[in-house]
């Protein structure tokens, strides 16, 4: 494993064979079938878990920032909000619900769990992410194969260790290695449930994978969120909440900030405003109690940022802050508001999913309503103003699956999480979270008389 605030390699980790899926899945199965039968000891187990993961954040969040790249406070976050995420979906209950439709039987629904479910997950929050898919599945009763992405797998295991320690045998399984292991995870036939973060066309191959055994599919496949600025915007006010909801965990998070329009009279004081925040924000290693913004994970993603910001000065756009990679060991690049943008450039049709945020001027609302949903994505969206009704009147025109006003990227764990066009398939979060990782049994019994 390379640590990205260096370049170097540090650690590594098992390249696990596919040939080796079918006995691993195959104890998944084997252990679903005590895990499925007690909810009482499931809801112990988990809240347990959480435990046991909160007791080792000393040890998960050094490791955590030191293969991902985030500030160490913010992977104490990812390691707090694995364990909120356990309680809380060890806390709900697929109660069985009475169905009166008039005839004179009594039927009930009642909720059943899949089977073994392969989680797939990237690279940006490989413990949150991770655990927004075991939760709620090994709540509902399911066995969970986990991948972690290749570029961050430490941590993943760490917790794995950790959580063996008060789960089942098998019940929570973790496989590092390389391609082509996702794929043969996501097409193998004992298989009940896939669910993956990613890139679109990697959902689209997980998809199809997945079609072979007919399983269940999750996907969860990234953003272009656009924040609409409003007229009546307090510009000073909005500027410190703007910058980080772009720019938070480097602005790798499929939900960030990545574009923003702003009303032509206001364009320049908004850029300058998110300028200055730019050049002052303290860039650095993780590990640095004075970080504010790590590194970009891997050499790929870094060059990717290179490249669609080059792409877009070479069209035309300004540098008002950044625009460069940093000249010192490891994958630095310069946290970047870009001014004067094409609005055909790739830094604005695309998701860079880096610190490199374009901001465009609009003449009216409609203009900037129509740009923000001219693509394919549709994750979440903003409208920053101070008239709030007018604010939601117009989130409530954008196409994404969440909006947000004054604020963006927060999400509790007991709302849905779902992106509409090509940004998902499914639902995340909540009590839909775990309804997704059940099926439903119906009983019919005549009316006693």
């Amino acid at each position: 494993m390379v640590d990205p605030a260096t370049g170097e390699a540090f650690d590594e980790a098992p390249d696990r064979r596919p040939d080796e899926l079918d006995a691993v899945v195959g104890r998944a199965h084997a252990a679903w079938r005590g895990w499925r039968a007690d909810p009482a000891a499931r809801t112990a187990a988990l809240l347990a878990a959480a435990d046991a993961v909160e007791a080792a954040g000393d040890d998960l969040a050094p490791l955590l920032t030191r293969e991902q790249g985030k500030p160490l406070a913010e992977s104490y976050a990812e390691v707090a909000r694995t364990a909120a995420r356990l309680r809380y979906f060890a806390a709900l209950d697929p109660a069985p619900q009475p169905i009166a439709d008039g005839r004179p039987v009594r039927s009930e629904v009642r909720w059943r769990s899949l089977g073994p479910v392969a989680a797939i997950v990237p690279w940006n929050f490989p413990l949150q992410l991770a655990s927004a898919k075991f939760a709620p599945a090994l709540a509902a009763g399911n066995t969970l194969v986990l991948k972690p992405s290749p570029y961050t797998p430490l941590a993943t295991l760490r917790l794995a260790d950790v959580l063996a320690a008060v789960l089942p045998e098998d019940v929570l399984t973790v496989v590092t290695g390389r391609e082509p292991l996702g794929a043969r995870l996501a097409s193998h036939p004992g298989i009940r449930h896939v669910t993956f973060t990613g890139s679109i066309p990697t959902g689209r191959a997980v998809a199809e994978r997945a079609a072979a055994s007919l399983a269940r599919v999750t996907l969860e496949l990234g953003g272009n969120d656009a924040a609409i600025v409003l007229d009546d915007v307090d510009v000073e006010g909005s500027a410190d909440r703007l910058f980080w909801s772009a720019f938070r965990n480097c602005g790798q998070i499929c939900m960030a900030v990545k574009r923003v329009y702003v009303p032509a009279r206001l364009h320049s004081d908004v850029v300058e405003a998110l300028a200055q925040r730019a050049k002052n924000t303290v860039v650095g290693p993780g590990l640095d109690p004075g970080t504010q913004l790590g590194p970009v994970n891997n050499a790929d993603q870094l060059a990717r940022v290179e490249r669609y910001t080059d792409r877009a000065l070479a069209d035309g756009a300004r540098a008002a802050a950044g625009g460069h990679r940093l000249d010192r060991p490891g994958y630095f690049f310069a946290p970047t508001i870009l001014a004067d943008v094409p609005a055909d450039s790739p830094v604005v049709t695309e998701e860079q999913f880096g610190p490199v945020l374009p901001v465009l001027p609009y003449d009216t609302v409609d203009e900037a309503v129509e740009a923000a949903n001219a693509t394919g994505f549709g994750l979440g969206g903003s409208v920053w103003g101070t008239d709030l009704d007018r604010a939601e009147a117009v989130a409530d025109r954008l196409e994404c699956g969440t909006a947000w006003l004054n604020h963006h990227a927060e999400l509790s764990l007991a709302q849905p999480f779902a992106g509409v066009k090509e940004s998902g398939v499914g639902v995340a979060g909540g009590p839909w979270g775990l309804y997704g990782n059940l099926r439903p049994f119906v009983v019919h019994r005549p009316r006693e008389a």
